[in-house]
C-alpha cells in the first residue's frame, strides 16, 4: 500500500458548556465574535469548529489554539468550560437558553424551539465531538467506483461498526440527578459508560428505516420522513454517522454537489484530556475509516440497520460482560476487528502502534472484569 492512503482533509467540532465560578451553566450571552467559536443548541453551549486541516497533528494544534483563545475570553468573564459530556447541575430548564439567532438566521432559533418541544431541553445539553474526514482524491481514484458510491458504501460500514468506537472512547458514566428532575441534587452512576450513546442518549423517537440501495434512494427515504412530519429536517436524524456535502449542509446540496466528507458523531468528551479528546483516538478513527472503505460492500437491510443501532447502544453499557455483537461477546468481536486492521496495516508500524494502544484498553476491561468477579490476577 502507498502512503497516500493516509492523506486527506480533517476537521473537528467540539461542544462544551460554559459555566460560571460556581460550576453552574453560565447565563450570559455568547461572548465570541469568531466563526470558529460558535453555538450549538443553547446560548451557553460553545461549539469550537476547526478549519479544514491536512493532518490530525495540525487539527490538534488548531483545536488547542481555538481552545486557548476561548478560555482567555471566558476567564475575563469569570467563566470556564465544562469538559464532560453530561451536563452540570441545573435547577430547571430555564437555565438552558435556546441559542439566539435573528434576522436571516431566525430559522435556526425556530428550529431549536421545535427540538426543545419534541425532546426537552435537557437532552440537548449532551456535549461531544464530531470528527470530519475526507479521503484524498488520489486515493479515491484507485477504486473502480465513483466518489459518491465509495462514501455511501463507507456510511453503511461505519453505521454497522460504530459500536467499536463507542466501546473504545466512552467517558461519561456519571451524571447529576438534576438531569432527570428539577431541583434534584447528587451525582450518580448511570449504568452506562456513555450516556449520550446509550438508550438514554441522542436518538429519534422512532427507529429510522432508511433505503440503502444507493445514495439517491437514501436521500429520498430521509425526505419521506420530513414530508411525514416525523423529522423537522435531515439535521434531526440522530444517527452516529452522516455524509456531508460541500457548502451548505442540506439534502439538496448533497444531491447537487455530492459527498464531500463523512462525519463521525459518537465521541464523548474525555475529561482526562485538556482538549477533550486524545490525538491517538482520532488517529485510530482515521485508520478505522481507511480499513472500512476497503471492506466488501453489503446489503444494509432494515434488520441490520436495527441491529446496528442496538449494538451501538449496547456498547455504551458500563457492564458489557453479557453484550453480544453478531453472535460473539463484544470484546471478542472487538479483538477480531482489530486483528483484521492489523493484517491490513501490517506494513505501517505507526498504524500498528495506534491499534495496539486501543487493544490495550480492551485488556484493561478484561482485568476489571476479573477484579469484579474475584478472580486472581497474575502480573
Amino acid at each position: 500500500m502507498e502512503n497516500y492512503i493516509f492523506n486527506g482533509k480533517f476537521g473537528l467540532e467540539r461542544e462544551t458548556l460554559r459555566i460560571d465560578r460556581n460550576g453552574r451553566l453560565a447565563q450570559t450571552l455568547h461572548p465570541f465574535d469568531d466563526e470558529h467559536l460558535s453555538r450549538d443548541f443553547c446560548e451557553n453551549q460553545l461549539e469550537i469548529i476547526t478549519p479544514v486541516c491536512n493532518s490530525i497533528a495540525e487539527l490538534m494544534k488548531s483545536l488547542k489554539t481555538l481552545d486557548t483563545n476561548a478560555r482567555k475570553i471566558l476567564n475575563q468573564n469569570g467563566e470556564s468550560l465544562w469538559l464532560y459530556s453530561n451536563p452540570p447541575h441545573i435547577d430547571d430548564e430555564t437555565e438552558i437558553p435556546i441559542a439566539l439567532y435573528d434576522g436571516i438566521f431566525s430559522a435556526k432559533h425556530d428550529y431549536r424551539i421545535s427540538l426543545a418541544r419534541r425532546y426537552g431541553k435537557r437532552m440537548m445539553l449532551y456535549s461531544g465531538i464530531h470528527f470530519n474526514f475526507s479521503f484524498s482524491e488520489k486515493y479515491l481514484e484507485t477504486f473502480d467506483v465513483d466518489k459518491n458510491t465509495l462514501y455511501f458504501r463507507l456510511l453503511k460500514q461505519v453505521s454497522r461498526y460504530s459500536w467499536l468506537l463507542v466501546l473504545l472512547t466512552s467517558a461519561s458514566p456519571l451524571y447529576d440527578l438534576s438531569f432527570d428532575t428539577d431541583n434534584a441534587y447528587g451525582t450518580v452512576f448511570s449504568g452506562f459508560s456513555s450516556m449520550r450513546n446509550s438508550r438514554r442518549g441522542y436518538w429519534n423517537q422512532f427507529v429510522p428505516q432508511l433505503d440503502y440501495t444507493d445514495l439517491p434512494a437514501y436521500i429520498d427515504s430521509i425526505q419521506n420522513y420530513i414530508k411525514k412530519g416525523v423529522l423537522f429536517s435531515a439535521g434531526e436524524l440522530y444517527l452516529p454517522v452522516r455524509l456531508k456535502p460541500s457548502g451548505e449542509n442540506s439534502l439538496e446540496a448533497l444531491i447537487n454537489n455530492g459527498v464531500d466528507h463523512i462525519e463521525l458523531r459518537m465521541f464523548d468528551l474525555n475529561p482526562l484530556e485538556k482538549l477533550g479528546i486524545s490525538e491517538k483516538d482520532l488517529k485510530f478513527a482515521h485508520l478505522f475509516l481507511i480499513y472500512l472503505l476497503n471492506k466488501e460492500d453489503f446489503d444494509f437491510t432494515p434488520e441490520l440497520q436495527k441491529n446496528a443501532i442496538e449494538n451501538h447502544k449496547l456498547s455504551a453499557l458500563y457492564d458489557i460482560s453479557d453484550v453480544i455483537i453478531e453472535n460473539t461477546p463484544i470484546k471478542e468481536s472487538a479483538d477480531n476487528f482489530l486483528d483484521g486492521m492489523i493484517k491490513f496495516f501490517i506494513e505501517f508500524p505507526e498504524a500498528l502502534d495506534i491499534i495496539a494502544y486501543e487493544r490495550h484498553k480492551l485488556n484493561g476491561m478484561r482485568i476489571c472484569e476479573k477484579i469484579k468477579s474475584g478472580s486472581e490476577i497474575y502480573v
